[in-house]
This record gives C-alpha cells, structure tokens and sequence, in this order.
C-alpha cells in the first residue's frame, strides 16, 4: 500500500502560519513571502480538501480541522 504525504514545505508554513496567526509573520521566520506563505497553506488545504483557517482583514483564525491538524504537525516535525 503507497501512502503519499502532504508537501513539506506546505505543512512547516501550515505550522508557522497557525502558531503566530500572521502570514507575514510566518513568512518573516520562514525566509519566504507572505505570497509563498498563503500559496504554501492554500495548497495544503487543497491536498488535504479541507479549509484550516478562516481568513480575517488582520488576522488567521483556526477552523476545527485546523486546530485538530495542528499537534499533529507540531509533533511530526518534532
């Protein structure tokens, strides 16, 4: 049985995004664009088929999937 695995890149942005509730944020710590920080989670949100955040004007808010995706993916990259 093959199992694939969602991009890295995508999920470390997932991660960062989440924790500091900014994509500049994020970007900023990652070395990237804000841009490549959106176009990383959106692309793991389509691979996963399922919204992880709401997106606000000023801030990222956590949908459930989100907030139940999160210790999974701080734990896998631990």
């Amino acid at each position: 049985m093959a199992y694939s695995l969602p991009p890295l890149n995508a999920v470390r942005q997932f991660e960062a995004a989440a924790r500091l509730r900014r994509f500049r944020l994020a970007a900023d710590e990652l070395l990237v664009t804000p841009s490549a920080v959106s176009h990383g989670v959106q692309a793991l949100e389509d691979w996963l088929a399922v919204p992880l955040f709401i997106r606000e004007r000023q801030r990222l808010v956590l949908t459930p999937a989100g907030e139940a995706y999160l210790p999974k993916v701080r734990e896998a990259l631990d």
